[in-house]
């Protein structure tokens, strides 16, 4: 993967390899971080790039900061419009993951709530075969994190430490990631994204209070699957074994796009192949994202 020319840190576009941040930090002690992934979709018939509900993806960026408590809440609005003046300075024409994070970037003990720092990052994005082919899940022995705990429905950079425990074990044993349940021994989601079933022609998803991200793709998700594909969606607990009943099932998020899940603890989920709900959805989606429908058009925003 090319790296960009520039990297946005503290107000300043700095070179990539100048981009550097003190080991003494809260935010490297102690992951006192949060950030947002955003997609960047290109569309070359346009010669446009489409950032993928930025607005929402800023507006979630604030919550995160009021709940960890920083000493200042940065300006979301201000970190969209540089995070548009870092795409077109890194001159990048393609598909592109960003990550926009604020962090603590004070000396001090853990409860350390300051100064704040901003940095924004952007580079190449590929597609994966996944996409295509589907993966393999194991529902995980480690349990995601309660909401009493370390709440998941934002996004903050330690949280990511419980997925990465469960999909390092899922790949350890020969699986490509993992499906975590929560302490109540329902379905939560996956390490970094959330989790879809197909059955009985209905779309079934876990409640945000089974200690899930409020995810922005899986809200996409649940308006677009009856309004472009036909398909309601039920947001309910769900039973691990009735993971194994399922027709089809996907993982969604902004780095995982629309991946169908085609078997689970190596159970094959309806003929083992990507089903067709799943790749009407894909289909629906990307058209969405590269700006090739009206619909939903207020959710991009052009940056050329």
């Amino acid at each position: 993967m090319s790296r960009p020319k520039f990297i946005y840190l503290n107000d300043e576009m700095v070179p990539w390899e100048d981009a550097k941040v003190h080991v003494s930090t809260g935010a490297f002690k102690f992951g006192a971080a949060v950030f947002e992934g955003i997609r960047g979709y290109w569309n070359a018939e346009q010669e446009q790039m489409y950032l993928f509900r930025l607005d929402d993806h800023m507006r979630r960026l604030t919550h995160s900061q009021v709940f960890m408590r920083f000493d200042e809440v940065k300006d979301t609005a201000d970190i969209g419009d540089k995070t548009l003046q870092l795409i077109r300075a890194n001159e990048l024409r393609e598909n592109i993951h960003i990550v926009t994070t604020t962090f603590v970037d004070g000396i001090g003990g853990p409860s350390t709530s300051g100064p704040i720092g901003v940095s924004i990052t952007t580079g190449p994005w590929a597609g994966t075969a996944r996409i295509e082919n589907g993966c393999s899940a194991q529902v995980s022995s480690w349990q995601r994190s309660a909401d009493t705990a370390l709440p998941m429905r934002i996004k903050c950079n330690a949280n990511y430490q419980n997925g990465r425990l469960a999909a390092v074990q899922a790949e350890a044993d020969g699986y490509d990631t993992a499906i975590l349940l929560n302490s109540r021994g329902k379905v939560a989601e996956g390490p970094s994204m959330c989790f879809f079933m197909i059955r009985d022609g209905k779309a079934v998803t876990p409640t945000t209070s089974s200690d899930i991200l409020e995810s922005i793709t899986r809200q996409t998700m649940i308006d677009i699957l009856p309004e472009m594909c036909g398909v309601p969606v039920v947001e309910r607990d769900i039973d691990r074994s009735e993971l194994l009943m399922a027709e089809e099932a996907f993982f969604c998020g902004t780095a995982w796009e629309v991946t169908p899940v085609t078997s689970i603890d190596r159970v094959a989920l309806g003929s083992g192949a990507v089903g067709p709900v799943v790749s009407n959805l894909q289909k629906a989606y990307f058209n969405l994202t590269n700006g090739r429908t009206n619909t939903h058009a207020d959710w991009l925003t052009a940056v050329y």
